[in-house]
């Protein structure tokens, strides 16, 4: 059975990156992480609590990874900048060769910009760590016309 693991990096649980996440999935049984309740410490700190591995350890885990961000401040949100900036270093290219990754990004008004910028760090983000890109998804009708078992 495909294990499919949703990144939430909305700080609203049942919000519109989740409501996207919902219709992408179509009833397909998936676990959701949900950023804010894990402490991530940005790049560079050596900080007690970290759970960066933990998250990291779910995710080698899955065979499907979506992650899910809202467009603030023109870009993709803290949490999940966060937790590609964290990569570095512990993470091996082409380490989670293999697995599929889709990217939920959506906003209330976002510049075409906005969104060529946030499809290309995910696309780079795949890549180098050996991931199939499976897409962007930034409204409920193209969620509804993909499937995370494509």
């Amino acid at each position: 059975m495909t294990k499919v693991l949703f990144i939430n990096g909305s700080p609203e649980r049942q919000g519109n990156t989740a409501g996207l996440a919902a219709a992408l999935l179509k009833g397909t049984e998936a676990e959701t992480l949900n950023l804010t309740d894990y402490r991530i410490n940005v790049y560079g700190q050596t900080l007690p609590g970290d759970q960066f591995d933990e998250v990291l350890a779910m995710m080698k885990k899955a065979d499907v990874l979506i992650i899910g961000s809202p467009v603030y401040w023109h870009n993709i949100c803290g949490s999940v900048r966060n937790l590609l900036d964290r990569f570095y270093g512990p993470v091996s290219q082409g380490e989670l060769s293999g697995k599929k990754l889709w990217f939920i990004y959506q906003g209330a008004a976002p510049e075409q910009w906005m969104m060529e910028a946030g499809e290309y760090t995910m696309k780079r983000f795949a890549g180098l760590y050996g991931m199939e890109y499976k897409g962007m998804i930034t409204n409920a009708k193209q969620a509804q016309k993909h499937s995370v078992g494509e």
